[in-house]
């Protein structure tokens, strides 16, 4: 950080992600000052005021006469999100909002015409932050597969997957063509976001499986279950096809001359096993002896989801006070909800969708 002062942070919602950001947000008090949560239940208020010892507010108004905020998350419903954004931005208070940033493709047109020439709006789409995408996505850039055609991506919902597909694939606010159907088949659950659900009797989930085409002629498959990023019995993948060669996960394969294909795997260099003292931590992740990415937050011993997360904040931080760039503008974050707004309706309506060119593509 290159502020020498914190940047004052405010969080709207107390809900499971909310409490996520206001973690992170206390565990950098040379960068972030949280000055402020706001809840609309008395009790949540006591709650979090006795569990995190911050200030607390009823609304978004209180928040900003009595915290001063430079940049505030909000984390709440996605009924609720526009409204509270409009408020902030109406108040010249820079948001970094919680994912999608508008429920429909209606309230993601009404919310930019109110908010998008801003400039104020980030949303926390932090996916591409994520160790393993961050090393693969330095792979590509690095040529080491030739142009990126196509991605198949099994791992994540909707917008969240429509934003590494686009990065990935460098598709920007290209129309694209959907095609979306659903399948159900019997799963156990052994997990969800409280915890072992202690039930091993399958359930009935269903999968989505969708083909999207864009103007350029690059291409994504879709695929993903019910529950599957929490859902251990349901792998991760994620295949990145290449001119000359591909990844599919941490596998890479090229050719490098006209008889030779290389086979290589991108590497995690993890700290803490048997007699290594350093502590469980990640280093980097590599390959053939490369360094593609490095954690900027060693010896916090931070899952991926929290260095993807504080990766965010901290980025946000940087922009609000001009020293860095806009970390995932409100354009790029309503484009992937087109997306996957196009896969819902795509099941729906039984047909093949295009996606239209909407005013945030030209910003």
């Amino acid at each position: 950080m290159q502020n020498s002062e914190p940047v004052r942070i405010g969080i709207i919602g107390a809900a499971f992600r909310a409490q996520y950001f206001i973690r992170l947000a206390l565990r950098y008090p040379g960068e972030l000052e949280l000055v402020g949560v706001v809840a609309r239940r008395e009790e949540t208020r006591r709650e979090v005021a006795e569990r995190w010892r911050v200030p607390v507010y009823e609304t978004a108004e209180e928040l900003i006469e009595g915290g001063s905020p430079e940049f505030v998350v909000t984390s709440v419903s996605w009924d609720a999100n526009p409204g509270i954004i409009e408020t902030l931005v109406s108040r010249g208070v820079a948001v970094l909002s919680e994912t999608p940033p508008a429920p429909d493709l209606e309230g993601l047109r009404r919310l930019w015409g109110r908010v998008g020439g801003s400039g104020l709006v980030q949303v926390a789409e932090q996916y591409m932050r994520l160790p393993t995408h961050a090393a693969r996505l330095a792979a590509v850039e690095r040529g080491l597969i030739g142009e990126l055609s196509s991605v198949q991506i099994s791992s994540t919902h909707l917008y969240h997957a429509a934003s590494i597909i686009r990065t990935f694939l460098g598709v920007g606010f290209e129309a694209a063509s959907v095609s979306a159907r659903n399948f159900a088949g019997p799963l156990v659950l052994p997990a969800d976001r409280g915890g072992w659900t202690h039930d091993l009797a399958p359930r009935r989930a269903t999968t989505t499986i969708a083909t999207l085409e864009f103007e350029s002629g690059r291409s994504a498959v879709y695929d993903y279950t019910d529950n599957q990023s929490r859902n251990l019995l349901r792998s991760r993948r994620l295949l990145l096809r290449g001119s000359t060669g591909e990844i599919s996960n941490d596998r890479l394969v090229r050719i490098v001359d006209a008889e030779t294909i290389l086979e290589s795997r991108i590497e995690r260099r993890q700290s803490g096993y048997e007699l290594d003292h350093e502590g469980f931590d990640t280093a980097h992740l590599s390959l053939d002896g490369e360094v593609l990415w490095r954690n900027p937050f060693v010896g916090m011993r931070l899952n991926d989801e929290e260095i993807a997360l504080s990766s965010m904040l901290l980025e946000t931080a940087e922009w609000v006070r001009g020293f860095g760039p806009a970390p995932y503008p409100l354009a790029q974050a309503a484009q992937d909800h087109v997306l996957g707004l196009a896969i819902g309706r795509s099941i729906a309506e039984q047909s093949i969708l295009t996606t239209a060119a909407e005013d945030w593509s030209r910003s």
